[in-house]
């Protein structure tokens, strides 16, 4: 009974096998007949059936898509809905903006290229003038040679410039470095302004006779009117600092002058007005010219640490009162302002409170 058995089992898995096989094998047969018919096309057709096919597969993609596409929506609830339905129209949108807030014209304020003529009208002053153009009072006095700053009346045309600064007409030989130099400036500002023009754009070349601005110049050898003009915050404040006790020189040059008990200070000449570096780090307690004469525009250094330094004479402030700097940060221009006979820095030293020779601290 058992041996009867076996052997039904037996023969009943040999003809599912043989079933099965031959099933799959032609499956395959008929598989492998198909790929090496479509093969050989392809190969025979040297890639002309290439296109086609890709086509045909893109195709039949895209329609497998759009066919099981709301199926797939309708299985997520978060696809089910269009995001846009809940968007209000253009105009809802307009309203309720408008609904809030006028509407503002922002007008763009282009700057001039040329030199304009301005008729002084009654009531006028050069301070207002220069606000009305957005220049300082020195920049109307310098283009029109004003002997003084009441010294114009209704009916006088004046010459504004673009900018703070002055025209200079280019003489033979001169530069754009020469240029700045003599006006205290850097030459960068001049081929940075966009009205300027050059004979040649690479070398910066200049003609003989044509009008250059040069912006942020100061006319040599004359006193500002404004010398709060030329005071510009351009180092950052450089956050929490610590002085060192060690002083650096903060310009190069020759002392002029030493420390005597009627010089409380040296003064470091220099004609080519190199940058005036902080001797140590330290806060800005003064930058200016707080009574327009003597030192002129200065700035001076609380160290922290019972040191205070003091820089006077300078063309340009590149610092502010309360910001931090670190030693070494650039933070004015040597120059000759306030009482002065040429380009030099006056430098002073105080130790708590009392002045002393810089040259004993300066290492």
């Amino acid at each position: 009974m058992i041996k009867e058995l076996t052997q039904d089992w037996q023969d009943f898995f040999r003809a599912w096998y043989h079933f099965l096989f031959k099933r799959i094998y032609l499956s395959f047969t008929k598989f492998e007949a198909g790929k090496d018919f479509l093969v050989s096309r392809l190969m025979f057709g040297r890639g002309k059936l290439a296109r086609p096919f890709v086509h045909s597969g893109m195709a039949a993609l895209v329609i497998l898509g759009m066919a099981f596409a709301p199926l797939i929506a309708n299985s997520y609830q978060g696809l089910a809905k269009s995001p846009w339905q809940e968007t209000p129209p253009p105009s809802a949108v307009l309203s309720a903006a408008t609904s809030e807030q006028e509407m503002e014209t922002v007008v763009s304020e282009k700057p001039r290229a040329e030199i304009v003529d301005y008729l002084v009208q009654p009531g006028d002053t050069v301070s207002g003038i220069a606000q009305k153009f957005g220049i300082s009072i020195d920049t109307i006095r310098w283009a029109n040679d004003l002997e003084s700053i009441s010294a114009i009346k209704p009916g006088q045309t004046l010459k504004i410039l673009p900018v703070t600064g002055i025209a200079h007409k280019v003489k033979k030989g001169e530069t754009i470095y020469s240029i700045a130099k003599y006006y205290s400036t850097e030459p960068q500002g001049l081929v940075d302004f966009p009205f300027n023009s050059f004979a040649n754009d690479e070398t910066f070349a200049l003609a003989v006779g044509q009008t250059l601005i040069v912006p942020d110049a100061i006319k040599p050898k004359v006193q500002p009117w404004s010398p709060g003009a030329y005071i510009a915050r351009q180092t950052p404040d450089a956050g929490t600092v610590t002085a060192t006790g060690v002083f650096v020189w903060p310009a190069g040059g020759t002392i002029s002058q030493p420390f005597r008990w009627y010089h409380p200070g040296i003064d470091i000449a220099n004609k080519n007005a190199p940058p005036i570096l902080a001797a140590d780090a330290g806060k800005v307690i003064l930058a200016g010219w707080p009574d327009n004469r003597g030192y002129g525009n200065r700035i001076m250094i609380d160290h922290g640490n019972g040191y205070q330094t003091l820089y006077a004479h300078l063309s340009r402030i590149y610092v502010s009162v309360g910001q931090t700097i670190k030693r070494g940060d650039q933070i004015g221009q040597m120059g000759s302002t306030g009482r002065s006979t040429g380009i030099h820095l006056h430098f002073e030293v105080h130790k708590n409170g009392v002045q002393i020779d810089p040259i004993g601290v300066l290492k």
